[in-house]
């Protein structure tokens, strides 16, 4: 069984298609990147397995089953632009929600829930700024908070949309770690990511996606100039460490 698979997806927004008719296949225990240019589907791709966008057409499961009825084994980790940093809460009751969709919204988090929210902040060296407003993180510490709310939710599946967007070098490495120690643990991870030169060395597999599934596979198979120019119509500057 895959950990993820998306049959026939489209979406449309009005009549303009975002995603048109992607099947994808996603194994367990696996990294897989998603890059595509701006506007290519990639957000709406996470966004449609995970019920927050309706397709016009097909389906995805998540280990055989509608992401519905397996929400406790996916963690989602969205782009950090679209939150508001400025709400006043706590770096460790934000980690403390990603709880809630095993204790429910109504009981109280209790001592286990803490002890396992004060883990995840040490997995992502934040353990010492549990008590700090989420308003006064930089960048790259308000992604290691994003992160270790999913690692609370102890997931067979991770979505992660940028993950290593606005982050310094020192971030970036400690997520690619985690990301290595999470495939070790037999996890799945599938990344929205821009970044071209990284993706031989950050991840196992990756999918290309201009609104078209244009490629989909191991990295070394699927990650050729060919399949590129296919996804990036051609523009060979977008080749670089900036391109997507």
């Amino acid at each position: 069984m895959n950990a993820i698979e998306v049959t026939d997806m489209t979406v449309a927004y009005g009549e303009k298609p975002v995603l048109w008719d992607v099947d994808l296949e996603v194994r367990k225990g696996v990294l897989m990147a998603i890059v595509g240019p701006n506007g290519a589907g990639k957000t709406t791709l996470i966004r449609a397995v995970l019920g927050l966008v309706k397709p016009a057409a097909g389906q995805a499961l998540v280990h055989g089953r509608p992401y519905a009825a397996q929400r406790s084994l996916v963690a989602y980790v969205p782009q950090r632009g679209s939150v508001d940093w400025d709400f006043p809460t706590s770096v460790l009751d934000v980690v403390l929600m990603g709880r809630y969709g095993r204790i429910g919204w109504v009981r109280r988090p209790g001592k286990v829930d803490r002890e396992a929210a004060r883990e995840a902040l040490a997995q992502v060296g934040m353990a010492d700024l549990a008590g700090r407003q989420i308003s006064q993180l930089s960048g790259g510490q308000q992604q290691r908070v994003f992160l270790a709310r999913a690692l609370v939710q102890h997931a067979e599946v991770y979505f992660m949309d940028e993950p290593f967007q606005g982050v310094d070098a020192t971030t970036e490495k400690a997520i690619v770690e985690l990301l290595r120690a999470l495939r070790e643990q037999g996890k799945t991870v599938v990344a929205v990511h821009h970044d071209l030169q990284t993706v031989p060395e950050y991840f196992d597999e990756v999918t290309l996606l201009n609104v078209r599934r244009i490629a989909s596979g191991a990295v070394d198979e699927v990650f050729t100039e060919e399949n590129l120019r296919r996804t990036y119509g051609g523009r060979a500057a977008l080749f670089g460490r900036n391109g997507a």
